[in-house]
């Protein structure tokens, strides 16, 4: 796996079925194998952005580059190549085994999107089931798994493609304590440049080298988890009185909240 770089440039989206803008021109860029958070509340724009690093949506000004180059300018299989995504939405095919599902991962590396699957691929695909603690259940069909165990594999599936970027919307969603913990930690491990949107401040203040904190498609700050999740930025993004605690026992921050008085 090679960690690719990614330059967002004024990148903006707006739904033609409002005409309001979901997301205002937004630039950053991230260096390789570093892990980026996009946080923010509901409406924000968080999964908005995301659909255009993965090529769903189309950005109606500005350009997202990948080692420098635009994904627009790219053909779709060598941007499939490099960029996998796991989203929120779950697979609707349950009658696939996890393992079928995880081979899917290697379709863009097929000749013509097909062919049959080598020696290569097999080698692949057994490590992401490994990686994801997965290889006990790939003969199972995936209606007689959990939300949780679907969601790893999905995970499995994005590392079989073998990306440079990864994308993740939202990956602790409908996991337990430990399976969250062993995706983050997964996330910290993996030799890939990372983008993942994430509810929870603490987290993404644990796993990630930098954090995009957005508020009504508008970006409130880009840097490290310190520098952008201050008392004061957070309380604005998400209308509560936050406060920066320091936990003796971890020797890390830690944010609490609570409502502001009306």
């Amino acid at each position: 796996m090679n960690p690719a770089s990614l330059e967002v440039r004024d990148v903006g989206w707006t739904p033609a079925r409002t005409g309001a803008p979901v997301l205002y021109p937004t630039s950053f860029k991230l260096e390789t194998g570093r892990v980026l958070g996009i946080v923010g509340p509901n409406g924000a724009g968080k999964t908005t952005l995301l659909r255009m690093l993965y090529r769903y949506y189309r950005p109606e000004t500005g350009t997202v580059l990948i080692n420098g180059e635009d994904i627009w300018a790219l053909p779709a299989r060598t941007v499939a190549q490099r960029i996998a995504a796991v989203l929120q939405e779950q697979p609707s095919d349950f009658a696939l085994t996890v393992g079928e599902i995880v081979a899917l991962g290697r379709t863009p590396h097929r000749h013509g999107f097909g062919g049959n699957q080598g020696a290569n691929d097999t080698r692949v695909i057994e490590n992401a089931l490994r990686r994801l603690n997965l290889h006990g259940l790939a003969h199972r069909h995936l209606s007689t798994l959990s939300g949780g165990e679907r969601q790893r594999v999905m995970v499995a599936r994005a590392l079989a493609q073998e990306p440079h970027l990864l994308i993740l919307d939202e990956p602790t969603n409908h996991l337990d304590i430990r399976h969250q913990l062993e995706v983050l930690e997964l996330i910290r491990t993996l030799p890939l440049t990372i983008v993942t949107s994430l509810h929870d401040l603490n987290l993404a203040s644990g796993v990630c080298d930098d954090v995009l904190l957005l508020k009504g498609g508008r970006s409130l700050g880009f840097g490290t988890p310190n520098k952008v999740l201050s008392e004061e930025t957070v309380s604005d993004a998400f209308h509560v009185v936050a406060r920066q605690e320091h936990l003796s026992p971890s020797n890390t921050n830690h944010l609490t909240f609570h409502l502001r008085n009306h």
